[in-house]
């Protein structure tokens, strides 16, 4: 299977969707390549055009167009040289876009100028290395340019015997001229029918060779352009330090507001009826004397009594939410006990060689908790394959299940736990095709 597997492959690279699309970028890469090199000489040109339109040169002789051309070409140098973050940034701009759009790699866009000023504007770092981008596109587009050389005229070589029928049908005897057709190494011509098969299999052989061209000129594009296009490292992570942070405030205030309600609608109402029965009791047993309804005072007590202990139970339950008591004696024992009250049979395997942080742990469990839940509620397994194991100072946190899959990470459930573990710099991968199973893999930090 896998040795037929691969030559189909490469028969149908050149004829898919992707390849037409790393065609469109890598001709695209060549025309801006051709556009930065001639930048230079294209302002003078356009300034002795202008001048000529106008009639100011179109009495001078050939000659004397020259000077005014080496005049205009150090003005067009300084202008460019002022101009060059601006327009940096912009085709940096458009590149990005390019490469969304076509090659489905999503680069993020650096910060703002944070001003307006020429000085700013001229000590523009990400707008400089926008420009150092497009002076490399000059090298990057022979790659490109030669993978879509061979994809165009590939396509246009295969072709040959296809229209030779239609157009070379003269009478015989007839004497024309060779029809010819570019390759890599060369031009090949032909008189013959037969001749053009020949060319159909040089066209064959450069659409064969295109995608992995064109592959090769893209990547180290996209290369260059995370490198060059994108944030720096440094500000990246300050940037998702603050995305973090702001995480980590919006949970730290849902928990607060949950917290709230839950004491709200639950322990401090039945605290108040506890209240309230013990009051209504007192009234009824009488300040002193032999009590007027005892047999009603010891029901109200007896209410009182429930309503103490459900009470602790809320408490007790919302203090188990905060930090459940039996992670104190360790992850392995905490997840065991959580396996035994999921509703589908879950089989535990822990391999920590030493505890992790206190916080790691509670992250940990709970990650493990809502997934249990979710795959309860919308998998429909009949096992779950819950894993911890530690290696180095990373933490992974496994659930599997043999259930439907379909598991959106974009959801509600997942997006909000990928959200929540990112605060302690954690990450969060699934895979759940249509059909099954599901996997969920959290990497943790040991220590925060």
């Amino acid at each position: 299977m896998t040795g037929d597997n691969g030559p189909m492959t490469a028969l149908r690279a050149p004829f898919t969707t992707l390849a037409l699309r790393r065609a469109v970028f890598c001709v695209l890469g060549v025309v801006s390549a051709a556009a930065i090199l001639s930048a230079p000489a294209l302002g003078p040109a356009l300034g002795v055009l202008f001048l000529w339109a106008t009639g100011a040169l179109s009495d001078q002789p050939a000659p004397a167009v020259a000077p005014v051309f080496l005049f205009l070409v150090p003005l067009t140098v300084a202008l460019l040289v002022v101009l060059a973050a601006p327009i940096g940034r912009a085709m940096g701009a458009v590149h990005r876009a390019l490469a969304g759009r076509l090659l489905d790699v999503h680069v993020d866009a650096p910060p703002p100028r944070p001003s307006r000023r020429l000085g700013a504007v001229v000590s523009d770092g990400p707008g400089w290395r926008a420009v150092g981008y497009g002076l490399l596109k000059v090298p990057l587009a022979i790659p490109q340019g030669y993978g879509a050389f061979c994809y165009v005229f590939g396509l246009a070589n295969l072709s040959y015997p296809l229209w030779w029928p239609l157009f070379r049908n003269h009478p015989a005897g007839t004497r024309l001229g060779p029809v010819w057709a570019l390759t890599p190494f060369g031009a090949i011509g032909t008189r013959t029918f037969a001749g053009t098969f020949l060319i159909a299999a040089a066209g064959l052989a450069m659409l064969l060779v295109a995608p992995w061209l064109m592959r090769a000129g893209t990547t180290l594009d996209v290369a260059a352009m995370r490198r060059l296009l994108g944030p720096r490292r440094l500000a990246e992570r300050v940037r998702e330090l603050q995305l973090t942070r702001a995480r980590a405030i919006d949970d730290a205030a849902a928990m607060m507001r949950r917290l709230e309600r839950d004491l709200h609608d639950g322990a401090q109402i039945r605290l108040a009826t506890l209240a309230l029965n013990l009051g209504m009791a007192t009234e009824k047993l009488g300040a002193d004397g032999p009590p007027p309804d005892l047999a009603q005072a010891r029901e109200l007590v007896a209410l009182a009594h429930r309503g103490a202990k459900e009470a602790l139970a809320d408490l007790r339950d919302l203090v188990r939410g905060i930090h459940p008591p039996v992670l104190d004696n360790g992850l392995g024992d905490a997840l065991a006990t959580l396996a035994t009250n999921s509703a589908i049979p879950v089989a535990v395997t822990v391999d920590l060689p030493d505890r992790p942080a206190p916080a790691i742990e509670t992250v940990a469990y709970f990650c493990a908790s809502e997934l249990l839940a979710n795959a309860a509620k919308h998998s429909r397994a009949t096992r779950i394959a819950l894993g911890v194991v530690r290696s180095g100072e990373r933490l992974t946190v496994t659930v599997e299940d043999d259930g439907v899959g379909g598991a959106d990470p974009a959801g509600p459930g997942l997006s909000g736990l990928a959200r929540r573990i990112a605060v302690v710099d954690g990450r969060m991968r699934v895979r759940s095709p249509d059909g099954g199973p599901t996997r969920v893999d959290i990497e943790l930090p040991t220590h925060v």
